[in-house]
């Protein structure tokens, strides 16, 4: 499955861990279809093999309410995966010194709406950190007022999230994203045992260091033919080099689940504000060539369901729909129309085409263009933010929360 020369193969039959591993993952937590357990089984894997990658996939573990066992989903994935480090309210400044140390981890977060979500404040420190880690060679610059110096700090890692709702666009757009629900009646899982379990799984944690560990190199040159195209790529594929490394069907497993959680990703992505936009306008449009502003306007507003239909003039007002449609280089122009309404603001439809096609294509039976052989990708836009060392907490907030962690070998 991939265009790497022919190597050595391992001792280890690496198909036969990671099915129990994916075993062990089903024993204590009810994921939303196979293809979620085996990402998650993938993923954890892949952290054992960090110093190969030139991408950290994020993963993403949400839900619409509590009680749904993320939390559960996460305390086995940091008992697996390699050198955890579990983060609960930690400041910014302390997330940057941990992951710059210089040994390879994996950063967890539990609780990420308490840190992202509509009341939260001052989180783009962090947000800038979890978007430029995941790629390597992106540091953050930080100035230090106390040496007058600006220092250069690592942030490249592999991070786990676990939080209800959706976490920030530019994270997801970067990760594994697997959403949970509560049990269905007949749905059982094996109760947590900290004590009794957690060593259970750390030892199979042992096992794929070992088994990975010694094919850093091959692994780093695998170039696996990936269904996938751009950043849903580069993230997935550190799952899909390990998935051919250990043979067996997980190969195709693998790309099974490429495909369909990015697919489910993808559709809540046009669900946000500004993807579901675009498509709103073009059902708004119908087959008209032209639209006034306030026409538009009211007819987007017509929908009960979408967003729009509760924003007010301070809401989805002439201005706000201008600015949210600018970053489509789309912009309003004086437009004639038929008697009574004459010359006013508007749009054409001929100004979204370029967008619409890019950000939210008509879905069509059969692919005119062929199949990607995932022989190209274009290269992530660098997202680090910036700021001062030395501020205790998050910029922003009040008083800190009180910090815990928990570095766990």
């Amino acid at each position: 499955m991939t265009r790497s020369p022919a190597k050595t193969r391992p001792t280890v039959d690496g198909a036969a861990l990671l099915n129990r591993v994916h075993a062990t993952i089903a024993r204590y937590c009810v994921l939303p279809c196979p293809e979620a357990v085996d990402a998650v089984t993938l993923w954890i894997a892949a952290t054992h093999a960090q110093e190969a990658w030139a991408y950290a996939p994020r993963l993403i573990i949400r839900a619409p309410l509590r009680r749904c066992g993320k939390s559960r989903l996460l305390d086995v994935v940091e008992a697996a995966c390699h050198n955890p480090m579990m983060s609960v309210n930690a400041s910014p400044a302390a997330i940057y010194r941990t992951v710059g140390a210089g040994s390879t981890m994996t950063l967890l977060l539990d609780e990420f709406d308490a840190i992202f979500g509509a009341k939260a404040a001052g989180d783009e420190d962090l947000r800038g950190l979890l978007n430029a880690g995941h790629q390597r060679g992106r540091p953050v610059s930080r100035y230090d007022a106390a040496t007058q110096r600006v220092e250069h700090i690592e942030t490249f890692c592999m991070v786990a999230m676990a939080g209800i709702g959706l976490a920030p666009e530019t994270i997801e757009d970067r990760a594994v994203i697997v959403k949970m629900r509560r049990r269905a009646a007949g749905e059982h899982v094996k109760p947590w045992r900290l004590r009794r379990d957690r060593p259970i799984i750390t030892g199979l944690a042992t096992e794929l260091r070992e088994w990975l560990a010694p094919h850093l190199t091959e692994l780093e040159n695998a170039e696996p033919v990936m269904p996938l195209e751009d950043r849903a790529a580069d993230t997935w594929e550190p799952l899909i080099v390990i998935a051919d490394f250990a043979g067996g069907d997980w190969p195709e497993r693998a790309r099974a689940a490429a495909v369909l959680l990015s697919e489910e990703a993808d559709r809540v992505a046009v669900s946000s504000d500004s993807g579901r936009l675009l498509a709103d306008i073009r059902s708004a449009f119908g087959t008209e060539e032209a639209l006034p502003t306030a026409g538009l306007l009211a007819r987007l507003r017509a929908d009960d369901e979408a967003p729009w239909a509760t924003w007010d003039k301070t809401g989805l007002s002439p201005i706000r729909l201008a600015a949210m449609l600018r970053e489509y280089d789309i912009r309003s122009s004086n437009i004639r129309f038929p008697a009574p309404l004459g010359q006013t603001k508007g749009y054409r439809r001929a100004d979204f085409t370029d967008a619409w096609s890019r950000y939210c294509p008509e879905t069509t039976d059969g692919d005119e263009e062929g199949e990607w052989d995932g022989s190209t990708r274009p290269t992530q836009d660098p997202v680090p933010g910036v700021s001062s060392l030395g501020t205790g907490g998050t910029g922003g907030t009040g008083t800190p929360s009180p910090l815990r962690l928990v570095h766990s070998q």
